[in-house]
């Protein structure tokens, strides 16, 4: 059985029709004081459940409603639960980076887990490791072969992929492997939250067609600050390539001011996702589905064949 929360119900209605079934029938209302109320219409009793509900803005309450809804399926007697979680939320706090931190990413693993999940599915975490704050199954897709497709439709072979910084350099050699491209990596600073400074271009752009890969794009201030950098190192184009699109307010004017040709990311989050921008505001803007990867990952989960080989 399949059932959605309200974060992506598009998302989710496509990996419906890529499965070939409906979605399951589930009314989530709210109490007069903003409580969530979710009734699951049909029984799930013996069942195998997979929950598509990715945690993104309102971040909050779309994980209150994941973990509301996890409990009543558990306590419905469903077989199994799978969290299908497209973009995970808090999963940039994986780790300590100054005294008194919280480790967030971890803190959500561990509600998840009591809430009710047997199994966890998502794409393209932050940090590798986060599949490690888990006690059962998570299956940790990738969003790389579908942005690779077109990266080959505009430019063929002729790019050279660049991670925004050196923490990203795992991702960017995954994409220019698929590629047969050559890689280059952004020195930056973050002299304080959300201001990125970049120090330096590590390999030779001049001349090229630039690719820049990231997990996600929040600010945007590093993708426009890399954007600059390459051009200046003599890049002939710049097009930047990402899974999850948070594009939090002003990000998607300070990229379409940047010197990027193209803005290239999934459908994990909606967009707009309640901010007040639309398509014609974002001419740079293309977003492909991740629907058909996920409806893979839940059909070989369900009939227990090997999700790694997606990945070959």
């Amino acid at each position: 059985m399949l059932l959605s929360g309200t974060a992506n119900p598009q998302l989710s209605e496509r990996i419906a029709r890529e499965i070939g079934m409906p979605l399951g029938e589930m009314d989530i209302t709210r109490f007069a004081d903003g409580e969530f109320d979710p009734k699951i219409s049909e029984s799930v009793r013996g069942h195998d459940v997979f929950l598509i509900q990715p945690t993104c803005a309102p971040v909050s309450d779309n994980l209150i409603q994941l973990f509301i809804i996890l409990d009543a399926l558990r306590r419905a007697s469903a077989t199994r639960i799978t969290a299908v979680i497209p973009y995970y939320g808090y999963q940039r706090k994986e780790k300590k980076t100054q005294p008194r931190d919280p480790i967030s990413a971890k803190l959500m693993a561990n509600i998840i887990e009591i809430a009710g999940a047997n199994r966890v599915v998502c794409v393209d975490l932050h940090a590798e490791a986060i599949q490690g704050f888990f006690d059962i199954p998570v299956d940790a897709l990738t969003a790389t072969k579908i942005l690779a497709r077109r990266v080959r439709e505009r430019h063929g072979h002729d790019v050279i992929i660049v991670s925004p910084d050196t923490g990203g350099a795992a991702r960017a050699r995954r994409l220019a492997r698929i590629l047969d491209a050559p890689i280059a990596i952004i020195d930056k600073r973050r002299p304080r939250d959300d201001t990125v400074e970049v120090a330096t271009v590590i390999g030779d752009v001049a001349g090229l067609k630039c690719v820049i890969v990231d997990d996600l794009i929040s600010t945007g201030s590093t993708l426009a600050s890399a954007a600059v950098a390459l051009r200046e190192k003599g890049a002939t184009a710049v097009d930047c390539v990402a899974t999850h699109g948070v594009l939090s307010p002003g990000a998607l004017e300070r990229l379409h001011e940047a010197p990027i040709d193209e803005i290239c990311i999934t459908d994990t989050i909606p967009f707009p996702n309640g901010h007040n921008r639309s398509f014609d505001d974002a001419p740079k803007l293309r977003i492909l589905s991740v629907a058909p990867l996920i409806a893979e990952a839940i059909v070989r989960v369900h009939e227990g064949r090997s999700v790694s080989e997606l990945f070959r």
